[in-house]
């Protein structure tokens, strides 16, 4: 469904275009890539990453010349299938190749991409036919490696060295004395530069005699035959013909060069869409640069009927640029590349019967990431008091564990119930980006044997530590839990967003560079389209709450993926909000 206006407020909120926006959309690519992949069911983070290659060591398969290789890369399904991305050029008469083709592809952060490369010797009677005509089969196998495509890109020289290898003549075994594969990506980006601005206006026209002015301002680069294609937009300023707008930021990549034109264009903000247009300028950012540093405005006109430019119309309303300055924003991958790990923590919902629950959450923002099985909550950093946010009932779905209708249901054939298949689904993705591959787990909401109901303890038992090891660690120990306490109740998420808090305010206090994600697996259901909201009525500084059913699928993606997809721009949010760089 789309969003329909219904109100002014509402109207004006969709306007946007301010800082916090431009820092969402620093992580897409270019909006008609976006648009592209998002009619496909896609959404989330999409760079291209370009791939280059090379070998050493490979082995020799005649005696008395080198072979003369080619690498074919192949992208592996969850089926195990393979599709065949690119072949490169034959080198020809080397153990060491680097080859000149090069191959770029999407990283979807949300989703694992295995990449399978097989180098070939190819005999000299096939040098001179097309490479994509060649036929494998009749070409010498020197050797197979396997990776994630997260794996090249989180190196800090994005640069990832891997063993080949080749199975016996049996089959059973795998031979290492192959040789090595690098593969190195870079993320194709032509400009990280930003350039942050503050315009405001003097002296605008009443349009209509008895209607007050909400002004707005809309920038647009223009392309070939003059077409204007939208960049960003100002807030709404309500009833002021002398408005200061926030900062509005523009990439170079965005825009094309600092000398490219620029059209910015003032309107009086309508409820109907049909905003009036009140004046416009023509300027490069060069020029803008310009206009900010000798202070002075920049006369807005209003374009001719019959578009001639000599017959514009020009006002006494001047448009001024406050502040003009230069940054680098740099990308998700560039944080990763420089020693950022996503820390990934889970808790488990061990509650039986319908009852009352309460969120808790931090108020402020941080490096905590919280999601659940049907919502997931942004959760802050630097720990300050939980505070309750919403209250709400829960369906009564866990139910006796040994019983099939029950969500905890251990299924003796293994098909994986809704917890398990959550923990893995999430945990699969986060696992590539954290180094020891340790990870807090937890309970809540269950009675151990002749003890209280505890809404919070770890759920491999012990109670010293409350790490495991790897995704098979968590399941075993979900597992084992269920085995050892008893379904219980309220559902109370507050002793687990604490310790997990706890444990980010602790890592950022000893200058650790990790992003938390907590995974909270429940079967809440409710959603308000609404920001987070204390007892106290202060809402939360971001939109950190999204309730989806598990169970959906959309186009294909898992509703898990889809909420996975999100967290690069809330990461890059929480960075670029606290000016935390990466250290390339």
């Amino acid at each position: 469904m789309g969003n329909r206006l219904s109100e002014v407020a509402a109207g004006r909120a969709a306007i946007g275009g301010i800082a916090a926006d431009f820092l969402n959309l620093a992580a897409a690519p270019i909006d008609a890539v976006e648009n592209f992949l998002r009619s496909r069911g896609h959404h989330g983070l999409f760079s291209q990453i370009e791939l280059s290659f090379s070998a050493s060591g490979l082995r020799d398969r005649d005696v008395l010349f080198k072979s003369n290789p080619m690498m074919v890369l192949y992208a592996r399904g969850k089926n195990g299938a393979l599709e065949e991305l690119c072949r490169t050029e034959v080198v020809l008469n080397s153990s060491s190749p680097r080859w000149i083709t090069k191959h770029t592809l999407i990283y979807h952060f949300e989703v694992v991409q295995v990449l399978v490369f097989r180098v070939y010797d190819v005999d000299t009677q096939f040098h001179n036919v097309d490479i994509k005509m060649l036929d494998l089969d009749e070409q010498q196998f020197l050797g197979e490696a396997t990776c994630a495509l997260s794996q090249i890109i989180t190196q800090p020289d994005k640069s990832l060295t891997i063993d080949l290898y080749t199975e016996d003549s049996v089959g059973s075994t795998l031979s290492k004395n192959c040789g090595k594969l690098m593969v190195h990506g870079e993320e194709c980006i032509s400009s990280k530069t930003a350039i942050e601005m503050v315009f405001r206006c003097s002296d605008l026209e009443y349009k209509y005699l008895f209607s007050r002015t909400d002004p707005f301002l809309l920038i647009s680069k223009v392309v070939e035959a003059g077409a204007q294609i939208p960049i960003c937009k100002t807030e709404v300023i309500r009833n002021d013909l002398n408005p200061i707008w926030k900062s509005v930021f523009v990439n170079i990549q965005q825009v094309g060069s600092k000398d490219s034109p620029l059209i910015i264009e003032c309107y009086n903000f309508n409820s109907n869409g049909k905003h009036d247009l009140m004046g416009k300028v023509q300027r490069s950012l060069v020029e803008l640069e310009n206009i900010h540093n000798n202070g002075q405005g920049e006369n807005l006109f209003l374009p001719s009927a019959d578009g001639q430019n000599h017959d514009n119309k020009v006002l006494k309303s001047q448009l001024f640029v406050e502040k003009f300055t230069e940054s680098v924003q740099y990308t998700f991958l560039d944080y990763l590349a420089g020693g950022f790990e996503l820390n990934f923590m889970v808790a488990v919902d061990f509650t039986e019967v319908q009852h009352k629950f309460t969120i808790a959450a931090l108020v402020e923002e941080s490096g905590c990431v919280l999601f659940t099985l049907r919502n997931h909550l942004w959760v802050p950093q630097n720990a300050n008091p939980l505070r309750p946010l919403l209250s709400g009932s829960t369906a009564a779905s866990n139910g006796n564990p040994r019983l099939p209708d029950s969500l905890h249901y251990i299924d003796p054939s293994g098909r994986p119930n809704a917890y398990q298949r959550a923990i893995v689904e999430v945990g699969e993705v986060l696992q590539l980006y954290d180094s020891d591959k340790r990870f807090p787990t937890w309970g809540f909401g269950a009675r151990p044997i002749d003890g209280p109901v505890c809404h919070c303890f770890n759920l491999n038992g012990s109670s010293h530590y409350c790490e495991v090891e790897g995704i098979q660690g968590i399941l075993m120990a979900y597992t084992s839990a269920l085995l050892n306490v008893s379904l219980a109740g309220p559902t109370l998420f507050g002793p687990v967003i604490s310790t997990a808090a706890l444990i980010a305010s602790q890592s950022v206090a000893n200058g650790g560079r990790k992003y938390f994600v907590l995974l909270i697996i429940t079967v809440l259901d409710a959603d308000k389209g609404e920001r987070l909201e204390s007892s106290y009525g202060r809402v939360a500084s971001r939109d950190i709450v999204q309730f989806i059913p598990f169970r959906e699928v959309q186009s294909g993606l898992s509703v898990v993926q889809a909420f996975l997809a999100e967290l690069p721009a809330q990461f890059l949010t929480y960075v670029r909000s606290r000016n935390i760089q990466p250290n390339l």
